[in-house]
């Protein structure tokens, strides 16, 4: 039977503490109960005695059903002018009722002696009394070791003492915490067999688990390494978040640990939730996906050259080391000026297009693909946009409108207010000639609006439409105002996402040409749905 792993998730403490990474109390719940769905083993909620926003957590998340995961509180050592039970600190981790408590205490003597101020000894005591005075308030116990890999190399026996004195407060998991992230992963096996060694000839040795950073992009491989050496219990964040460099991501360890080294944990039957839980921890602090994140990434498994889609497309193993399906994401096939035919057919075919590969407009679709591409357009992130193209050349793309005209005024009245911005647009559907105007928060948007304005009686779908996101790319800085932009247009309808792409010398054409692509491609979709 496959040696099971406990998974720790601590994005709601550790994965907040990076640089412009905030979410709200509601939002912490949420992406609990997406961990829970996950089926992580342990939640690290937040540090009650540190912060308000912690304390509501815990009060909220007492009020909602978990199914799986145990929601732990995390805290430091007890003072050394306290004692724990006059502790404020340790009486909210008491107070914040939770089934886990996690502990952390010093393990490196200069911590020791220059940030506590303390004596080596009195930390030894701290710790183990901390965890004793804690153990009968929870069903689980977890101390970690914090800068455990740095003190173990700075002065072995003390750091191996303070694992001692943990093991003797009743801790049931010992964490080993590579804080600074400096650790490298050909240190690690022989670190855990000397802390095994010496902490089995004290005692019966309790689960030890690994916490890693990512300041020497080693996080993951460090937790892996750990894990592959007989450690049973691993800490980490969704995405690598976390203080400076981040976490060892779980999006990583999870899908290595049961897919390819052959572990198990309770999360393996839930894996294929791993995308849309590191895209929903994203939405939640509102950032950016990183598209070329193992794994989940939009990226992951996607292909560009024509020689591999074609490999691809008879056996998917030649230029994909797991089926993404497994971890919840897709295949893509990327449009590009490197694309030969079957990156072409293959779109077709996902799309419903019939064209044959010795069709000759197949090699018309490529001329004007490498043409667009060449005057700066760029399909990869706007596959809308070149689904359109495709049907155009192929006379397949029905006219649901012509454009007369249009014109953008920006006013600026007073210098202490905003410009007031205002568009309009003439255009016909059918025989119908529609002029109409709108105002906008900038030009875009008023265009925007305007061109729904004009359309929404003809075509009520567009009522549901909206803009998302909106990119600007200079692509030649050559001729300073007057370069050539590229615009990136991303809209959805509530139903699924798409995006276009416009390109001129004038930012409000290109933004223009991303914009009617992007209504267009509704159309189309809504006509043939």
């Amino acid at each position: 039977m496959a040696r099971g792993i406990e998974i720790y998730d601590t994005t709601l403490r550790d994965g907040t503490q990076a640089e412009n990474f905030n979410i709200s109390v509601e939002d912490k719940v949420r992406i609990a109960s997406a961990l829970d769905e996950l089926k992580i083993d342990f939640i690290e909620g937040g540090w009650p005695g540190s912060n308000p926003v912690s304390v509501q957590f815990f009060e909220k998340i007492q009020k909602v059903k978990l199914n799986h995961a145990k929601i732990a509180a995390f805290g430091s050592t007890r003072h050394i002018r306290n004692t724990a039970a006059d502790d404020k600190n340790i009486q909210a981790l008491i107070k914040a009722e939770t089934p886990v408590i996690t502990i952390f205490g010093k393990s490196w003597d200069v911590h020791v002696t220059d940030a506590l101020n303390i004596r080596l000894e009195e930390n030894l005591e701290i710790i183990a009394d901390t965890l004793a005075y804690l153990k009968k308030y929870v069903d689980h116990l977890i101390y970690d070791a914090e800068h455990f890999f740095d003190g173990f190399k700075h002065n072995e026996a003390y750091a191996l003492q303070t694992l001692e004195s943990a093991m003797s407060g009743g801790a049931q998991t010992i964490v080993l915490c590579d804080t600074n992230g400096g650790t490298l992963p050909q240190e690690i096996p022989a670190i855990l067999d000397r802390v095994k060694d010496y902490l089995g000839s004290v005692g019966t040795v309790p689960t030890l688990g690994i916490h890693s950073h990512n300041d020497s992009e080693s996080a993951v491989a460090n937790a892996l390494i750990a894990i592959d050496h007989g450690l049973e219990h691993v800490q980490g964040t969704i995405n690598g978040y976390g203080e400076r460099c981040g976490n060892a991501n779980l999006t990583s360890i999870l899908p290595a640990l049961i897919l390819k080294m052959g572990l198990t944990c309770s999360a393996a039957e839930s894996i294929d939730r791993l995308f849309s839980t590191s895209r929903l921890v994203n939405e939640m602090a509102n950032l950016p996906h990183n598209r070329y994140q193992p794994y989940v990434g939009e990226s992951a498994f996607a292909h560009k050259g024509g020689i591999h889609v074609s490999a691809v497309k008879r056996n998917p193993l030649t230029y994909e080391h797991l089926n993404p399906d497994q971890v919840g994401n897709h295949r893509r096939i990327l449009i590009s000026d490197q694309a030969g035919k079957s990156n072409i057919l293959h779109k077709a075919e996902q799309w419903g297009i019939k064209l044959k590969s010795d069709d000759p407009l197949l090699a018309s679709i490529i001329g004007d693909l490498k043409e667009k591409e060449n005057e700066g357009y760029q399909y990869e992130a706007a596959e809308a946009s070149f689904e359109l193209l495709m049907r155009q050349a192929l006379g397949l793309q029905r006219n649901y409108f012509r454009i007369d005209g249009f014109r953008v005024m920006n006013n600026k009245y007073r210098m202490d207010r905003a410009p007031l911005t205002e568009a309009t647009i003439r255009l016909y559907v059918g025989g119908d000639e529609v002029h109409t105007a709108s105002m906008g928060d900038g030009p875009v948007n008023a265009l925007d609006k305007a061109l729904r304005k004009a359309l929404t009686r003809f075509y009520p779908c567009l009522e549901e439409m909206e803009l998302t996101d909106y990119k600007v790319r200079v692509l030649s800085g050559e001729h300073g105002t007057e370069a050539k932009v590229r615009v990136l247009v991303e809209s959805t309808d509530g139903k699924c996402l798409w995006r276009t792409v416009g390109v001129s010398i004038n930012i409000i054409e290109a933004s223009w040409q991303a914009l009617v692509d992007s209504v267009n491609y509704l159309l189309m979709k809504n006509e043939s749905d």
